[in-house]
């Protein structure tokens, strides 16, 4: 099945010298995206790679050296692309063209935002998925990257990957070995039950010397706040709400994270972190987390059927 088509001249004697890619959604959807950044910074070195999406997302791949620069697509006058036949304005026009070649992922089932931006740039268009096709046997990385076949850029590795520089983190008072926790993901049925979380972070810091570092958003905050007044604080530190180049930078020191199916532990498992994923009804043929050091645990009495002996016993060694 093809999953992207295309529209434009495109010659392989002339590769793209400016591209822009058009995504939006959350953080985990974002990263099973960066494949197709980084295929397009390996057959295209020399070109700039652009995001039109969400820039505190998007920020990940500037702060990683995969795109040059972030473009917010909330404004009111980018909304205006997705009117059939909307007036355009000359700085819309200056904007789109100068790109030679735009990939999209936006939801644009009437080809709307496709037209409107015809009449303004003569790049190439590239149409990819809004969402990938959970009917297919295929991780969702690997049917975003499908969007580059038509230039030739096929068996690219689907494993995201973010390299960072090491930052000086808030958490490096805490004594290593560092175990980051998010108890939290975009839905409570892909949580795993509070009280087990509760269990189990006191029988680390009881059986082993290593210290938690909590993390999560806005969403989190009040479950956060009741695991903590169960630990230790020279022990047990929270990062709440930060932006993600820096939540990414406090995730480097640590030895081992644990999460659900979320966004968060997408971006653990794009910086290489072992990561340890408690997970539930999720289609973990096409959403789980790519990568060497991921391990998936789960159980037919689905996330309540894991207990907390068996996470536990997945974090050794932590000497």
């Amino acid at each position: 099945m093809d999953w992207a088509e295309s529209t434009g001249e495109f010659s392989p004697g002339a590769p793209p010298r400016r591209v822009l890619v058009a995504k939006s959604g959350g953080i985990g959807d974002f990263l099973l995206t960066l494949p197709v950044f980084a295929a397009l910074r390996r057959f295209f070195p020399a070109a700039r790679v652009e995001i039109l999406g969400q820039p505190k997302i998007a920020a990940l791949a500037v702060a990683g050296g995969l795109a040059g620069a972030a473009h917010s697509l909330e404004s009111r006058e980018m909304a205006g692309l997705f009117a059939p036949n909307a007036v355009l304005s000359a700085r819309q026009a200056d904007f789109f063209s100068a790109f030679d070649l735009i990939i999209s992922f936006l939801y644009d089932p009437e080809k709307t935002f496709e037209a409107n931006l015809s009449r303004i740039t003569k790049a190439r268009f590239l149409r990819g998925i809004h969402r990938p096709n959970e009917s297919e046997k295929t991780h969702a990385a690997q049917q975003y990257l499908s969007v580059l076949e038509p230039l030739g850029i096929r068996g690219a590795d689907p494993v995201p990957r973010l390299s960072l520089e090491a930052q000086p983190p808030a958490n490096a008072v805490l004594p290593p070995p560092i175990i980051a926790c998010h108890p939290g993901s975009g839905s409570r049925a892909k949580n795993w039950p509070e009280d087990r979380w509760r269990e189990l972070l006191q029988k680390i810091l009881g059986a082993t010397k290593a210290s938690l570092l909590l993390v999560g958003g806005e969403a989190e905050e009040g479950v956060l706040e009741r695991l903590q007044t169960f630990l230790p604080p020279a022990r047990a530190k929270l990062a709440v709400g930060l932006d993600l180049p820096v939540l990414a930078g406090y995730l480097l020191p640590c030895r081992i994270f644990v999460g659900h199916d979320s966004g968060l532990t997408h971006l653990a498992a794009a910086l290489g972190l072992r990561s340890l994923v408690l997970w539930g009804p999720t289609n973990e043929t096409v959403w789980k987390p790519l990568g060497e050091e991921v391990t998936i645990l789960r159980s037919a009495a689905g996330l309540p059927g894991i207990p907390v002996e068996t996470v536990f016993a997945q974090l050794a060694p932590l000497d």
